[in-house]
Formats: structure tokens, sequence, C-alpha cells
């Protein structure tokens, strides 16, 4: 259920829109499985197993999953086949195809074997907290989350979703904090941080290491800043914020840990309770980042 990566728009808050008007708006948009001459498809499925509904709606939060089904058509199976077929070609014809034919035997052959294809399907998960004015996506890839951004653009008129800002620079801020060992109040700085060169060439990394601050100063002082740090907040959840304003690698430590292992119940029943659980602690969670960067910009 918890998220792993989060990359965070912003909405208004108290935002009015309800989960049934929006799942209304989505179903244009609902996934079909791909016919045999699609090779990729797209859409919104229902985010619990159990329900029809393409929006989940808990505790005034809404949960979606964007599925993503792909044919599997390796490049290499297909070059093979037209291998096969351009010498056969040569063989009954006395002269090799030419470029032109090639590329058509090449989409004559993808079409051939496309509806034999084996599919492989994945889930983005996205959570919208209307109540303090966030839309987050459950993933490391900011294509995948501009690609849900723009979904969400075209289904709702006047979509009021923008991406995340804040006043102070955020790898400037993240420099100071791994130059005097103190991070704002609420975290702690962990023992994984990335320092780049402003112009982009020089880069150095910690991995699971105590971070030495002669060290960290040596490389601020040769013009480097702080583009990914490890922290901690209110020993709940140990994330990694980068210079992107992302938060990535979210794990929920021990005291959550317990609290969701006393969620009893069926399945739905657990559903609800990790889904109340994990939206509100990570709803607090990007409150104290985002005022510890100087707050929303706009």
């Amino acid at each position: 259920m918890w998220f792993r990566n989060l990359i965070v728009y912003s909405v208004p808050v108290g935002w009015d829109l309800s989960a049934e008007a929006l799942a209304e708006l989505l179903a244009p948009q609902a996934f079909a499985p791909g016919t045999s001459i699609e090779e990729m498809s797209v859409g919104w499925v229902p985010p619990r197993e159990s329900d029809n509904a393409l929006v989940c709606a808990i505790d005034r939060q809404m949960l979606l999953t964007l599925r993503h089904e792909k044919k599997l058509l390796p490049a290499k199976v297909i070059a093979q086949v037209v291998k096969q077929r351009a010498e056969k070609i040569e063989e009954e014809e006395g002269f090799k195809p030419g470029r032109k034919r090639l590329k058509e035997l090449k989409e004559l052959v993808r079409d051939e074997l496309l509806p034999r294809a084996f599919s492989l399907s994945s889930d983005t998960r996205v959570w919208i907290d209307p109540v303090h004015g966030w839309l987050a996506v459950d993933t490391g890839s900011a294509n995948k989350a501009g690609e849900i951004y723009s979904l969400l653009v075209k289904a709702i008129d006047g979509f009021p979703g923008r991406p995340l800002k804040v006043t102070a620079s955020v790898p400037g801020e993240m420099t100071a904090w791994l130059s005097t060992g103190e991070a704002p109040a609420g975290f702690t700085v962990d023992q994984d941080a990335e320092l780049k060169a402003r112009d982009g060439k020089a880069t150095v990394r910690f991995a699971n290491q105590s971070l030495e601050l002669d060290d960290v100063a040596r490389h601020t002082k040769a013009g480097k800043h702080c583009t990914k740090l490890a922290l901690t907040w209110e020993s709940r959840i140990s994330f990694l914020l980068t210079d992107k304003l992302e938060i990535k690698r979210i794990r929920a430590l021990d005291i959550l840990k317990e609290a969701a292992a006393g969620n009893e119940g069926d399945a739905d029943e657990r559903f609800t309770a990790d889904a109340m659980l994990m939206t509100g602690e990570l709803a607090k969670l990007m409150a104290d980042v985002v005022e510890s960067l100087g707050g929303r910009q706009g």
C-alpha cells in the first residue's frame, strides 16, 4: 500500500471536486486491453480490487491507478524473421530487397507477430488530497508523472493542479543542512547524499556512511551543492529528497509498521486502514518538507 516515491503537484486546498464527479470525468480514459494490433494500451483501473469505481475515496482522500499494458515483441525477434524473409526473397527473385521493401517487410512482420506477443502490465498509483492541497504520483520517473498530469488536464476542464514549487532554493537548503549536520525541526540527516558541481560534471556520492563535516565542507568550497539527501522525519518515515523536490525511497519505520500490523479485518478493511494511515502520515510529511523549504510558492 505504501507509496515508494512521490512526485508532487499542488492543488487548491479545499478543492471541492467529489470522487464521484472525478470518476465520471475519468471514465472516457478507462483502461481497455489492447487489440491484437496495438502495442501499448493505457488507462485508469479501479485502485481497490473489490470495487469497480475508478476513484477510491477514503476519509476525503482519493486514490487512482493508471495501468500501462505493453506487448513484448523484442526487436531481435522481428529482425530475425525479416532476415529470413529477405533471404527467401533474394533466393526467389535473384536480388536483395531494397531499403524501402525491407521497411515494408519489417512492418508486415511486426503486424503478424504482434497478436501472438505476450502482454506485460504495470500500475502507477496516484493520491489526491484536496484537504491539504496535494496531488502525488507514486513514481520516480518525471516522464510518467507528467503523463498522468497530462491525462488529468485532458479529463478535467480547468484542472487546477500545478507543479509544486517552494520559496527557498532546494539544493541551497539541503547543502546548508548537510554542511552543518543540522536539519530542520522534526528531521534528521541520514547517511546518503549526493553533491554535484553546478556545471553538472563532477559528482560525489556518499552511501551508508557517516557524513563528515570536513569532507562535506571541502566539496562545497569546491563549488558543489547537494542534489540528493537522505532524511528521517519524526522517527516515522525515512526518505531521499532531491533537488527537484522529489521524495524517493520512502520507507515506513518501526513505529508505523507496528501501527499497520494492528490493522485487522478482511482485505477491504485492511486496505482502508492502511490507506488512512499512509495518506495521513504522508500529508504531514509533505507539509513539514514544504515548510522547511520556505513554504509553497504562489
